[in-house]
C-alpha cells in the first residue's frame, strides 16, 4: 500500500489540532476523531454522514468544507475530487488542512502551504490522518500505524490512533478537547438518525483519556448485550446481587439466594436509574460487564 504526504512551510494559525477520518470496510461505518488545544474542538472539525462519507476539516477551519464535502460526496465525486473542489474554490486554501473519506473508502488528506509547522497529512486505503502546529510528524506516522494494525470496531480503531498520536507528541501548544464521531444508518438513539457515537470532551487537561472514559460508558450503556457474556444467575449471584441491592436501597429483603419476584423487582429498578436497559437480558442471567459495572459501582 502507498501513503501519500503533503507538508506545509511554517506559518502561525490558531487551530492546532491533528485527527483521523476512516471508513470500516467490514460493515461501512464513517469516523472522525480529533484532539486540540482548542476548546471545544468537536463542534468545528468532525463532519460525517452515513452512507456518505467523512470529513475534517482544521487549522484555519473553513466549515462550510463539512456540508459542501458531503454534497459533493452524495453527488458521487470520490474524497479527493471533493477535496480538490473545496480547495480550488476556497481563496484562502493556503491556511486549510483537510481530509476526506468517502464510502467506497477512497480518502485524500490535504495541507496548505500557509500551515503552521509541523504540519501535514497521510493517508491510505480507507483512512486519511491531518495534523497542524504539531510536535512533529511522529503524531501523523503513529496515528496511522496504530490504525492499520487495531481491532474492534470503527470507534476503537479510530480511538487507539487518537491516543497514539497523543503519545507521538501531539499538538505542540499542550491538550484541551477532543471528539469522537461515528455514523451508521439508523445508527443513533431508538434508530432516529445516523449518530452511532458522538463523544466530546469540550475543555480538559487530558482530554484524549477523558475521551476513551466516554467510549467506555457508551459500550456499558448503549452496546447491547454479547451472549457470550451472559452469566446464569445461580444462588451466589443471587445472593451478591441482594446484598448489592441492600447497600444501594433497592432492596430490602433477606439475603435468600433467590431470584425471587421481589429481587427482580429490585433489580430492574436500579438498573433503570444507572441507564442499563440495554444490556438486560431475558431470564435468569446478567451481563458479565453489567455485573462488573454494579460490584465497582456499589463496592
Amino acid at each position: 500500500m502507498r501513503l501519500a504526504i503533503a507538508t506545509g512551510p511554517r506559518r502561525e494559525e490558531p487551530v492546532a489540532t491533528f485527527s483521523i477520518v476512516a471508513r470500516d470496510p467490514a460493515n461501512g461505518d464513517l469516523g472522525v476523531a480529533v484532539a486540540s488545544k482548542f476548546l471545544a474542538v468537536g463542534a468545528v472539525v468532525p463532519w460525517a454522514q452515513a452512507g456518505v462519507g467523512a470529513i475534517a476539516t482544521q487549522s484555519w477551519a473553513n466549515t462550510s468544507y463539512g456540508p459542501r464535502g458531503l454534497r459533493l460526496l452524495a453527488r458521487g465525486l470520490s474524497a479527493a475530487e471533493a477535496l480538490e473542489r473545496l480547495v480550488r474554490r476556497d481563496k484562502d486554501r493556503a491556511q486549510r488542512q483537510a481530509g476526506i473519506v468517502d464510502a467506497q473508502g477512497r480518502a485524500a488528506t490535504y495541507t496548505g502551504t500557509g500551515c503552521y509547522a509541523w504540519a501535514g497529512g497521510l493517508s491510505g486505503p480507507d483512512f486519511a490522518c491531518q495534523g497542524n502546529i504539531l510536535v512533529g510528524e511522529a503524531t501523523i506516522q503513529a496515528m496511522a500505524a496504530t490504525f492499520l494494525r487495531a481491532t474492534g470496531d470503527l470507534a476503537e480503531r479510530l480511538f487507539a490512533a487518537l491516543a497514539a498520536g497523543q503519545e507521538a507528541g501531539g499538538d505542540s501548544r499542550g491538550r484541551q478537547s477532543a471528539a469522537l464521531l461515528v455514523v451508521r444508518p439508523q445508527g443513533g438513539y431508538g434508530g432516529w438518525n445516523d449518530r452511532y457515537l458522538d463523544l466530546r470532551v469540550d475543555d480538559s487537561p487530558q482530554p484524549v483519556a477523558a475521551l476513551g472514559e466516554l467510549l467506555k460508558l457508551h459500550r456499558l450503556y448503549l452496546n447491547k448485550s454479547d451472549p457470550q457474556d451472559l452469566l446464569p444467575i445461580d444462588a451466589a449471584i443471587a445472593r451478591e446481587l441482594q446484598a448489592l441491592m441492600q447497600g444501594s436501597g433497592d432492596y430490602r429483603g433477606p439475603l435468600s439466594g433467590l431470584w425471587d419476584e421481589a429481587t427482580q423487582k429490585a433489580f430492574r429498578a436500579l438498573a433503570g436509574r444507572e441507564n442499563l436497559e440495554e444490556r438486560l437480558p431475558e431470564g435468569p442471567q446478567i451481563d458479565a460487564v453489567v455485573l462488573r459495572f454494579l460490584r465497582e459501582r456499589f463496592k
